[in-house]
Parts: structure tokens; C-alpha cells; sequence
């Protein structure tokens, strides 16, 4: 088991590096629809970095995943068409400064391989088939189709030749705000839990004070940015709602009431505060 924080993070960026590397070079060059083969390609990487973990025994591998996935396809994605330069700072902006806020988060928090995500532990304590499918299904697999289902608006519009918009622009800035949320949210968090005299506490201060999950929201607001960003092109249909709601359903089902439970066995405070404050909307606290 590798203990050190910096050599687990060295470790971690090679195994990145390969998987993604290797995945490019080995996804078919014949594939002519763009999105399928970037899927693929998407896949691929992730059973890379499935198969490290296993070898390391420590699922937290896939952590970075979720931020640093979405940079080579979405530069990839870019350069295949000739877009203006506008066009493309205003999509891949506040992708790459999300990506880069998410990434940081997980160097400053990640403790090395000696550490591993409780909701991973809480997946995989069950029998050993049970535990290895919710392993590469739950843990793996079904949160890379969940991001690669978010980042498909972008494809219409940096494959269509479509121009800088004014509502590009909205989308552009709706989305930057929605990740200067999320960071504010973290760092409110951040400077919360530095301060030994909270320990134990629950943090129900400034953005916390109104919602027990304003960095979800920042992030759920993110996918729904890169939606308006893709409907700004004029071209996208409908049905595309989908593709940020799915991740509305991940943090609503799934992530909010996971954290929502682990704060109830730790904090003697939570069920109170719980109680008044909305889960993730920025509300006023019931009285």
C-alpha cells in the first residue's frame, strides 16, 4: 500500500496519463460518428483506471476522474472543427476552470492511497460479487456515462459552425457562475472544518446557512450551463433535457442523501439543522 500523499498522486497521474493515452491510440480510427467514438474512448479509460484500482485496491483511483476526463474531450472535440476563437473560450472556459477547481479540491483533500471514499467502502462491504459489480458498475462505470451524457449539448455547438450568440454568452457566464458557487461553497467548508474548535459541528454558516449542499447545487447548475450552452446553437432537440437532468437525479437520489446520512452518525447537530435548511436550493432556514 502506498502511504505517501505526493507518491500516491505521482502514482495516480501516471496511471492517468497511460490509460488515457492508450485509450486514444486504441479506440477505431473508422468510427465515423464523433460523439460514439469519443464514448468509447471515454469507456476505455475508465476500465483502465478500474483495473488500477483493483490492482491498488482503493477505488478513490476514480476520484480525479470525474474533472479530468472531460479535458481531452472536450479539447479534442474543439480542435476537430473550425470554430472562432470566441466561440470556443466561451465553452471551454468554465469547463476547464471547473475542471481545474475540482482537480485542486482533490489534491488538497485526497490523502493518498491509505485513504479511501466512505461511500466506496459503503458499496463494496457486501459479498464479493456484490461487491466487485457495485465496484466497476456504481462506482466506476455508471458515473462515466453519467458525465459523458452531461458534456453531449457541447457537441452541437462546436461541431455546427455556429457563431458566438448572445445567448452563448448567458450560458457562458451562467455556467462560470455556477462554479465560482461551488467554489465559494467549498472554501466556506474548507475554512470551517480548518478550525479544530468545529469539530464535531456542523457548519451552517454563510452559503450553509441556506442550503446543506451549496456546492452540489453549484456543480448540479454547472451541467445544466453546458445544456444552455448546447441550446444556444439553435440545433439541439428537446429530448436533450435529459442530459443535465440525469445529473440532478445523481445528486438528489444518490449523492445528498448519501452525505446526508454519514453527517447524521457524526454530528449530534445534523438532525436539527437538517430539519431547517433546504437540501440544496439557497432558502431561508424554517423556523
Amino acid at each position: 500500500m502506498i502511504k505517501n500523499k505526493k507518491i500516491s498522486q505521482l502514482v495516480c497521474i501516471l496511471i492517468y496519463v497511460i490509460s488515457f493515452y492508450i485509450s486514444y491510440l486504441i479506440t477505431p480510427e473508422s468510427i465515423s460518428n464523433i460523439w460514439l467514438k469519443i464514448t468509447i474512448w471515454h469507456i476505455y479509460a475508465t476500465l483502465f483506471i478500474y483495473t488500477g484500482s483493483v490492482i491498488l485496491k482503493n477505488s478513490s483511483l476514480y476520484d480525479p476522474f470525474w474533472s479530468v476526463a472531460p479535458v481531452p474531450i472536450v479539447i479534442y472535440l474543439a480542435t476537430q472543427y473550425q470554430n472562432s476563437t470566441t466561440l470556443k473560450v466561451l465553452v471551454l472556459g468554465p469547463i476547464l476552470f471547473w475542471a481545474i477547481r475540482l482537480t485542486r479540491n482533490w489534491i488538497i483533500s485526497w490523502k493518498g492511497f491509505n485513504h479511501e471514499d466512505f461511500r466506496y467502502i459503503d458499496l463494496k462491504n457486501t459479498n464479493k460479487f456484490k461487491a466487485e459489480f457495485n465496484n466497476f458498475f456504481g462506482i466506476h462505470l455508471f458515473p462515466t456515462l453519467i458525465v459523458n451524457l452531461g458534456l453531449f449539448p457541447i457537441l452541437y455547438v462546436l461541431t455546427n459552425n455556429v457563431s458566438a450568440n448572445i445567448f452563448l454568452y448567458l450560458a457562458s457566464i451562467f455556467t462560470l457562475l455556477s462554479v465560482i458557487l461551488e467554489t465559494v461553497a467549498d472554501e466556506q467548508m474548507r475554512g470551517f472544518r480548518n478550525n479544530p474548535y468545529n469539530s464535531g459541528k456542523t457548519m451552517k454558516y454563510k452559503l450553509w446557512k441556506y442550503s446543506r449542499h451549496p456546492n452540489y447545487l453549484g456543480e448540479i447548475l454547472f451541467w445544466y450551463g453546458i445544456f444552455f450552452m448546447g441550446l444556444s446553437s439553435g440545433l439541439m432537440p428537446y429530448w436533450t433535457l435529459i442530459c443535465p437532468t440525469a445529473m440532478l437525479a445523481l445528486f438528489v437520489f444518490a449523492s445528498c442523501p448519501m452525505m446526508d446520512e454519514r453527517s447524521l452518525k457524526n454530528r449530534s447537530d445534523y438532525k436539527e439543522y437538517m430539519d431547517k435548511t433546504s437540501m440544496l436550493l439557497l432558502l431561508p432556514p424554517k423556523n
